[in-house]
């Protein structure tokens, strides 16, 4: 090869590819590494879906049914993949559409970048057709969001958005993108962004405040960890079951904190919160020194915070300084990663021995058993109870399926009965308690986790409000199993109508359309269980399906979920019945 040939290779290897706005934005997704994006195409970002339409084999598009389905199905699909989830939509009620979701991923900590078209920047702030201010709506429920109106701010804003959308506590980031910078021209060139100026996601451990709790804890005679969905993000769920094994700590999970421990653990000692065992309630206020990791004390765990945990010293690890000292007071606050936390703290902890304490947890199981559990996973009438079916399909996966689920009773139950053990594989609306969350989801995390099982428990009333996506679950063939438990009510508004409003069923009875005929409508397999009887031989069938199947259960009208503290009481007034 000659000197002159070389020359022209070098210089064509370094020409900056010249491309328009649009294309700009599906190369700087690339660059991201990004795979599925799920959406719904308009006027205003018909210029990027035009350029997508060259990169279809590098990018698979998932067109969803209402962009709210959109944003839920990236949430599912970050969530098990441990990816940034990515979400398209128009402007004005496409964008606005995507905000239910956006809220829920800022407060349940999910990586999003939410991408909308805008109008042209000439026309903003003139109430042009579809024009909405996004980032007027979005500031409050996004951790950041950015208006690009030329094409030469794509690459950089795009590269900030997944920096910051990923790092720190994660959360979702919209991008809002004009219609005059999406043909604009640019000499594309991308460079992943590593910092930002003046924002610090990873901040560092205060020796000092390590060994101070290292202290506490070696010297608490009833030492007890609250372990949230921090320790998921973090991935540190060796290091906290190594902190409990070295000093005989019992550990009790909130709601997106399950799966981070195993379930038959002998230091696992249940589930918090309003709807939680018996025992993890009761015993936040007996014992001396609290570790709360990765969670952020919100009011379905505390209760009254008045009367909440007053007699402990309380550890609190976590990442948000915002979370430290809002809620709970701290004794140490350790503003910083959980997994980097645990690790620097593990060699300053003494092995100990808590037996008597962990015993003490072990009988408040056998009373809660005795008083709620066997009624409901053995029920001694003919009608079928949610516990006994989810029972059924933990033990029938091995605990080893991704549940997504919608909110309300069943969400409750799923969380009680169903034994989770692989992390992340528990998906559902904690903060925001999202209804419709669940089958948009379980497609995103069916898609993000392709060699998983993933089974959507709804309810009756959660499932229609995004039963749409049938249609995409139908289109692309999506294995997801979605399990229906019809009690043809509002359940959980229901059950506190019963025992808060002297059984006054204010519009929460439900009549439902026929969800099997449905199903068979977009080609998905199906079937009704209605008695005990076939209930085994219906979920075998489902679970050994190859494709999208639903199930729907007919469950007992009236079926309550207990335990239950009352809301703003205290977590010792926890009610068995």
């Amino acid at each position: 090869m000659s000197t002159l040939e070389k020359t022209s290779k070098t210089e064509s290897k370094h020409k900056l590819l010249r491309v328009n706005g649009s294309e700009a934005v599906i190369l700087s997704l690339l660059e991201e590494k990004v795979d599925t994006i799920f959406g719904y195409p308009g006027g205003a970002i018909m210029p990027i879906y035009d350029a997508l339409y060259n990169y279809q084999d590098q990018l698979n598009h998932i067109l969803v049914r209402h962009e709210q389905g959109a944003v839920h199905a990236a949430q599912g699909y970050a969530r098990v993949s441990g990816k940034v989830g990515v979400c398209f939509a128009t402007s004005g009620p496409g964008a606005t559409n995507l905000i239910t979701g956006i809220a829920d991923a800022q407060i349940d900590s999910t990586p999003l970048v939410c991408i909308t078209g805008q109008v042209p920047a000439h026309l903003l702030g003139t109430d042009a057709f579809q024009e909405t201010d996004v980032l007027g709506i979005s500031m409050p429920v996004t951790k950041w969001n950015y208006q690009v109106t030329k094409a030469e701010e794509i690459p950089e804003a795009i590269a900030k958005a997944f920096y910051i959308a990923k790092t720190g506590r994660p959360g979702p980031v919209l991008i809002d993108i004009t219609k005059n910078a999406q043909f604009g021209e640019i000499d594309f060139k991308y460079s992943p962004c590593e910092k930002i100026r003046s924002y610090h996601p990873y901040p560092s451990n205060n020796s000092n405040q390590i060994e101070e709790a290292a202290e506490l804890i070696n010297n608490a005679k009833k030492p007890y960890i609250l372990a949230g969905h921090g320790v998921l993000i973090s991935c540190a769920e060796k290091e906290l079951q190594d902190l409990s094994e070295k000093a005989d700590i019992p550990v009790a999970l909130t709601l997106l904190g399950l799966s981070c421990f195993p379930p038959d653990h002998k230091n696992y000692v249940g589930y918090l919160g309003m709807h939680g065992n018996y025992g993890p309630n009761i015993k936040t206020n007996e014992c001396d020194v609290l570790i709360a990791i990765g969670m952020r004390f919100d009011d379905r765990v505390t209760g009254d915070l008045s009367k909440y945990a007053k007699q402990a010293k309380v550890i609190h690890i976590e990442i948000d300084p915002s979370e430290i000292d809002k809620n709970v007071k701290t004794t140490v606050g350790i503003n910083a990663d959980a997994r980097q936390t645990l690790e620097a703290l593990l060699p300053l902890i003494k092995k100990n021995n808590h037996t008597q304490w962990i015993n003490e947890f072990n009988e408040c199981e056998k009373i809660e058993y005795e008083k709620v559990v066997k009624d409901q996973v053995n029920p001694k009438t003919d009608k079928v109870f949610m516990a006994e079916v989810i029972k059924k399909i933990s033990d029938k996966t091995k605990g080893e399926s991704v549940i997504v689920t919608d909110v309300g009773q069943h969400q409750m139950i799923a969380a009680r009965y169903y034994q989770f053990r692989k992390p992340n594989h528990l998906l559902t609306s904690g903060g925001l308690g999202t209804m419709g969350f669940a089958l948009p989801c379980s497609m995103g995390a069916q898609l993000g986790a392709k060699d998983q099982q993933v089974i959507a428990i709804a309810g009756d009333g959660g499932i229609q409000m995004t039963l749409q996506e049938l249609g995409t679950i139908s289109q692309y063939n999506i294995p997801v199993k979605i399990v229906i438990l019809n009690n043809h009510f509002l359940g959980m508004v229901r059950q506190w109508q019963q025992l808060f409003f002297d059984k006054r069923y204010s519009f929460t009875e439900m009549t439902n359309p026929d969800f099997p005929k449905i199903a068979e409508g977009f080609g998905i397999d199906n079937e009704k269980v209605s008695e005990r009887g076939g209930l085994d031989k219906a979920i075998d069938k489902m679970l050994a399906s190859s494709g999208p199947y639903l199930l729907e259960v007919e469950v007992e009208k009236e079926d309550n979920v207990f335990p239950m503290v009352p809301s703003g009481e205290s977590v010792t007034n926890i009610r068995l019945d």
